[in-house]
């Protein structure tokens, strides 16, 4: 597998705009931890290598348990997730998955109950920027542990 390209390097303002949404998300309501929890589901469901074994790393460094790195992909049957946890990841597998039913009526009530509305579209928007890189990442073919 060869790397097609840096969007850093072909399309500066691109990377910029993204870097935007990072900046934006830095001075959030979420947490670190749910930040990176965020990222790291989205990643494994998108199939991203580069972004999962980035935001892995990432997690660890923040706090996270390799235990619960481990489990994350099986956190339905998986008691180490908190009530709010199990909100945030199911939100992150409707809106990653957008066209199997979206975000539903359901899971943004509990949302919004458990977070209010502010933080509820924070969270929407970090689900939303991280399938944005994994589409960059996966389309770019980064390879993992190459932070150029």
């Amino acid at each position: 597998m060869e790397e097609r390209f840096l969007l850093k390097q072909v399309q500066p303002a691109a990377f910029k705009a993204m870097l935007a949404l990072e900046e934006y998300l830095a001075a959030t309501d979420i947490s670190p931890l749910h930040m990176e929890m965020i990222r790291v589901r989205a990643s494994q469901l998108n199939g991203c290598a580069y972004c999962l074994d980035k935001h892995s790393q990432d997690a660890l460094t923040a706090g996270e348990t390799a235990q619960r790195l481990y489990l994350l992909p099986v956190w339905k049957e998986s008691p180490q997730f908190s009530e709010a946890e199990r909100i945030i990841l199911t939100m992150v597998e409707e809106i990653t998955h957008i066209s199997k039913a979206g975000l539903t009526d359901d899971t943004y009530a509990k949302a919004l109950a458990q977070f209010g509305q502010e933080t509820t579209a924070q969270l929407i928007m970090a689900v939303v920027t991280i399938n944005a890189w994994n589409r960059i990442g996966i389309s770019s073919r980064r390879i993992p542990g190459q932070h150029h």
